[in-house]
């Protein structure tokens, strides 16, 4: 038992030392996402003026963003605010070459349809903070190495729990504070303890993100979106307008208009949904005829799932507070390692020095 214990050790701090560098920077950038929407009202106040006055025709704001298109460029679709924030309109840009799409975004103002800012893919704090979190700016392989970070980091949870668990003693005295002699030591230790079942939950589901297709095959669920373009590109001149796609829907089901996709050459129907009495409905309302019929409710797949535990959308306060600080605490947990290795270190090469210089004078007096 011991000797596997002190394999699990060596386990556990080979991982932490030598994914530190990493560990930091995708803990801290997570847990600032966590309130992803207010950093960006702090970033960019300008893009949540209130909404003052009702909200103008769909085909209003449409015609304001696709006055500032590029060539190539298209209307993917239009999320509409409620009391406070900014018509936000998707766009998917020209690719370059052979290069796969790639999105950008403007924000309206909701009372003159005024132009209030444009942002491509990656630009902005927000943007950079997805970016790093999810692929380390390195889209591709970035992905794959961050899916392996969350393996390691559940590997680490877990072995973290048995190292902390006292080999004399009842449980309880592995909640003391002062059970190790160094501050270091003890932060690391109950910090450890007290974050290594969420921190694994995260790490799992991060992983689970980052390898849809193998952990699908294992759940039997679909794998669901994989990028832009996977869903087709919007139809550059539909027979309907936005106008008559979001009129059809709201006799079909009426209520606040929160967003309106635009049909695509792989799915030629508008994508509308509405919001009545606190309950949003999906309608599909198809551009050959206008014909208007309401979604089914989309079952709640185990991917979708495990993006919910981990981003924290739709979740309790609470649990988005538990995501908060199991991204504070990797990155505390990793600098206090580094600190307990380092001065195990030095007492290691303070006892060697002071074994030498024992047998030198030894030597010298024999």
């Amino acid at each position: 038992m011991i000797r596997l214990r002190r394999a699990w050790f060596q386990l556990h701090k080979w991982i932490g030392l030598i994914l530190a560098i990493l560990i930091i920077p995708l803990s801290l950038s997570g847990s600032a996402l966590v309130w992803r929407g207010w950093l960006d009202a702090q970033v960019n106040p300008h893009r949540y003026p209130v909404v003052s006055s009702p909200l103008a025709t769909p085909g209003t704001y449409a015609e304001a963003a696709n006055s500032l298109l590029k060539p190539g460029d298209r209307i993917v679709s239009m999320a509409f605010p409620d009391k406070a924030g900014s018509v936000q309109v998707t766009i998917t840009k020209a690719p370059l070459g052979d290069s796969r799409p790639q999105r950008a975004w403007i924000w309206l103002d909701p009372t003159s349809a005024e132009p209030l800012d444009r942002a491509n893919m990656n630009e902005g704090v927000v943007r950079v903070l997805h970016t790093l979190h999810g692929n380390l700016m390195y889209p591709g392989v970035g992905r794959k190495v961050v899916g392996w970070i969350g393996v390691a980091m559940f590997i680490s949870s877990l072995t973290g729990i048995w190292l902390w668990w006292p080999l004399k003693g009842s449980v309880t005295r592995g909640l003391r504070w002062n059970r190790r002699p160094d501050f270091n030591s003890n932060l690391h230790h109950l910090g450890g303890f007290w974050i290594a079942i969420p921190l694994a939950i995260m790490s799992g589901t991060g992983a689970w993100i980052s390898f849809p297709g193998a952990f699908s095959v294992l759940s039997g669920s679909p794998v669901g979106h994989v990028g832009p373009g996977s869903q087709g590109q919007p139809l550059t001149l539909p027979r309907q307008s936005v106008d008559q796609a979001a009129t059809s829907a709201q006799k079909l089901v009426s209520g606040r208009l929160t967003n309106v996709a635009w049909p695509t050459d792989k799915s030629p129907e508008w994508t509308v949904k509405v919001t009545a009495n606190g309950k949003a409905s999906e309608i599909k309302v198809r551009d050959l005829d206008a014909t208007a019929t309401l979604a089914p409710e989309r079952p709640q797949t185990v991917a979708r799932t495990m993006e919910r535990i981990h981003d924290g959308s739709d979740m309790p306060l609470w649990w988005q507070i538990v995501m908060f600080i199991s991204g504070i605490l990797p990155a505390i947990l990793a600098v206090t390692g580094i600190l307990m290795w380092l001065r195990m270190r030095r007492r290691r090469e303070r006892h060697r020095r002071g074994a030498a210089a024992m047998a030198e004078s030894e030597a010298l007096e024999s």
